[in-house]
C-alpha cells in the first residue's frame, strides 16, 4: 500500500528529473548527496515502487519516476500557490506576483500592465523575467512564477505548437496579427489596402525568427505550396526588420513587436486571418496578486494599438 507521500521528498525527485542527475539536483537545492539519495530511498519506499534505475555511473528514472516527477512539479506549484494565497488573505496591501513573459511582450503590455498595477495598488510588488512560452510554462509548472504570459498561432499548428494548455487556467490577453514585413521599396511592399498573398512569394529570401517562429512561417509557406528558402536566422526583431529594410530578405512579424520597435526602412501588412493569441496562465485559479496583474494585463492588451 502507497504511504503518504512527503513533499520534501518529492522536491527532490523533481529536481533529479529537471537537471538530471543526483549530483546536479544536491546543488540545486543545496543538499549534501547523500541526502538527496536518502530522501530518494525513502520516496520509493513510500511510493512501493521503483522510481530510479542505475543507467551507468548514474541513474535514470523509471517510467514510475518520471510520472511521479510530473505531478510532484504540478503539486509543488499548488502549494506554493497556497502559501501565496495564504499571505494575500490580509487583502492586496502587500503581496508580490511573478510573473514570466517573451521579449516582445515585456517591451509593450507588460510596462503598462506593471504601471497601472502600482497605480491600483501600491503596496503589490512585480518580480519579471524574461522567458520564451516554454520556458515559462516549465516556470509556472515549478512554482517559480505565478504568472506566464504565453503565445499560440490559432490558426495553424506545427511541430513546435505549444502542448495541451488545457491544465491552466489561461485568460486572453490580445489576438496579436501576424504581419508580412518587406523593404520599404521592394516591389511588392504593402501599401494601405494592401492584402498579402505568400504565394507571390515563393522565390523571396526569407528572415526567420525564433525557432517557433520559424515554424510558424514554414507552416504558413507550405499552406501556400512552398518551402521558404531561409536566408538569415536571428531571435532579435530589432535585426529582423534591419535585415528586412536592407534588402537582405522577407519576414513574417507579430503586431507586438512592430509595436515595440519599427525599422523606417519597412512596409507591412497583416496576414488575412493570421494571428497567435496572447494568454496568461495560472496553476489553477490565481492568488490575489496574480489575479491583479492578469486584469490590468487585460486592461494594457486592450489598449495596445496592432
Amino acid at each position: 500500500m502507497t504511504a503518504e507521500l512527503d513533499l520534501t521528498r518529492l522536491r527532490v525527485l523533481a529536481a533529479v528529473a529537471r537537471t538530471g542527475s543526483v549530483t546536479a539536483a544536491a546543488k540545486e537545492l543545496h543538499y549534501a548527496q547523500p541526502s538527496v539519495s536518502h530522501h530518494l530511498s525513502r520516496l520509493e519506499a513510500d511510493a512501493g515502487i521503483p522510481l530510479l534505475q542505475r543507467h551507468g555511473r548514474g541513474v535514470r528514472l523509471t517510467e514510475a519516476g518520471r510520472l511521479l516527477a510530473t505531478r510532484a512539479e504540478e503539486i509543488l506549484g499548488r502549494v506554493e500557490g497556497a502559501r501565496r494565497e495564504l499571505d494575500a488573505l490580509a487583502g492586496l496591501r502587500a503581496g508580490r506576483a511573478r510573473l514570466a513573459a517573451f521579449p516582445s511582450a515585456l517591451a509593450t503590455v507588460v510596462p503598462d500592465a506593471v504601471a497601472r498595477l502600482q497605480q491600483e495598488h501600491p503596496g503589490l510588488s512585480v518580480g519579471l523575467v524574461e522567458h520564451e512560452p516554454p520556458d515559462a510554462v516549465d516556470a509556472l509548472q515549478s512554482g517559480a512564477v505565478d504568472v506566464a504570459l504565453v503565445f499560440e498561432h490559432t490558426d495553424v499548428r506545427h511541430a513546435r505548437s505549444m502542448e495541451d494548455l488545457s491544465r491552466y487556467e489561461a485568460t486572453t490577453i490580445l489576438d496579436d496579427p501576424v504581419n508580412l514585413v518587406t523593404a520599404i521599396d521592394l516591389d511588392a511592399a504593402p501599401v494601405p489596402g494592401f492584402v498579402p498573398d505568400l504565394k507571390l512569394l515563393d522565390d523571396a529570401e526569407w528572415i526567420a525568427g525564433c525557432e517557433r517562429c520559424r515554424a510558424d512561417m514554414v507552416a504558413r509557406c507550405a499552406a501556400v505550396g512552398f518551402a521558404p528558402r531561409i536566408a538569415f536566422e536571428t531571435d532579435d526583431y530589432v535585426a529582423v526588420q534591419a535585415l528586412v529594410a536592407a534588402g537582405a530578405g522577407v519576414s513574417l512579424l507579430p503586431g507586438l513587436t512592430l509595436r515595440a520597435h519599427r525599422n523606417p526602412g519597412i512596409a507591412f501588412a497583416p496576414l488575412p486571418g493570421a494571428v497567435r493569441r496572447v494568454m496568461a496562465l495560472t496553476v489553477g485559479p490565481p492568488a490575489p496578486p496574480a489575479a491583479a496583474l492578469i486584469r490590468q494585463l487585460v486592461a494594457a492588451g486592450a489598449n495596445v494599438p496592432l
